[in-house]
């Protein structure tokens, strides 16, 4: 079965997901949005190491430094939430050994391939020919995401090679959604502490990555039709997390592009779940029924 009958067998689905074919939202338009997931650079992260470029985007745009990740705070339940505006007791993903053939919780709804829909099937089954991709340094990253649904899909194992990947893609090809996963923050954590300067020194290089993305952004000549948004699926505690303090669920989320709100701190509460409905009310789509994430509008200039 080729890749287009796929599609629009798996379309069928939108009766369950209260959508319609290349139905828009309301909300403010853009034709591409790039998601940056810093694994493990809690909030905290932000005021104690040098992050030019992640200030400079605070600057122009709009900014949270006290949105909450779920329980647990685990990588795979986080990121899952993330890509798919809900929660693991709606999405199932409750722990890092998750499977999607081998897991207790089922989700409230299945989507294409026969899990929780996320992002990727929201673009895909509303405008089949959209260009998504997911390129992630943590190789588990890529069970939380419909394989079907995206056209690039790649993993590599230093955060140099994944930002390259990302940005030669992005410049080339020119993605409505690209998503990118970048971990070595949360390796430093784990090695050396979630307090130590090994911890920032990560926090640090990861904000010269993203100076290198959004370079990619600007050379792909789509800087006015694009939203930048960063974020980080948790923070951390001593060497570990998914515990319950406010530094291991406090995460950063950064707003920017053309139409955001410049110097504006977000003063509502944000869940990591609502990243994912901001994707879709900037791309113009309704979200499934069965997230319960909202965007995050007040970031939007009216």
């Amino acid at each position: 079965m080729n890749k287009r009958m796929y599609l629009f067998l798996i379309s069928l689905t939108l009766i369950f997901f209260n959508l319609s074919a290349q139905e828009k939202d309301a909300g403010n338009i853009y034709n591409h949005v790039v998601v940056i997931g810093i694994d493990g650079m809690g909030a905290y992260g932000l005021s104690k190491a040098n992050t030019p470029t992640m200030d400079s985007l605070m600057a122009v745009g709009s900014y949270t430094l006290s949105a909450r990740a779920v329980l647990p705070t685990s990588s795979s339940s986080n990121w899952a939430s993330m890509i798919m505006g809900a929660g693991p007791e709606q999405h199932g993903i409750t722990s890092n050994e998750w499977q999607l053939d081998n897991h207790t919780l089922p989700p409230t709804i299945e989507g294409p391939g026969g899990m929780f829909p996320t992002i990727f099937s929201v673009i895909k089954i509303n405008n089949p020919d959209a260009i998504t991709a997911a390129v992630y340094q943590w190789k588990d990253f890529g069970r939380l995401f419909e394989k079907e649904m995206v056209d690039y899909d790649t993993s590599a194992l230093s955060e140099h090679r994944t930002t390259q990947l990302a940005s030669d893609f992005i410049a080339n090809s020119k993605p409505e959604f690209c998503f990118i996963h970048i971990d070595h923050v949360d390796g430093a954590g784990h090695k050396w502490g979630y307090d130590s300067q090994k911890y920032y020194g990560g926090i640090e290089r990861a904000d010269e990555l993203i100076k290198r993305i959004v370079e990619s952004i600007k050379s792909a000549g789509i800087e006015n039709e694009t939203l930048l948004i960063i974020s980080a699926d948790h923070g951390g505690l001593k060497k570990g997390h998914g515990g319950e303090s406010l530094l291991e669920m406090q995460i950063p989320v950064i707003l920017s592009g053309k139409g955001i709100k410049k110097g504006f701190e977000i003063n509502s509460q944000i869940n990591i779940y609502d990243i994912a409905s901001t994707v879709s009310f900037a791309l113009g789509y309704i979200q499934p029924e069965g997230w319960i994430g909202n965007p995050i509008k007040s970031s939007f200039e009216e």
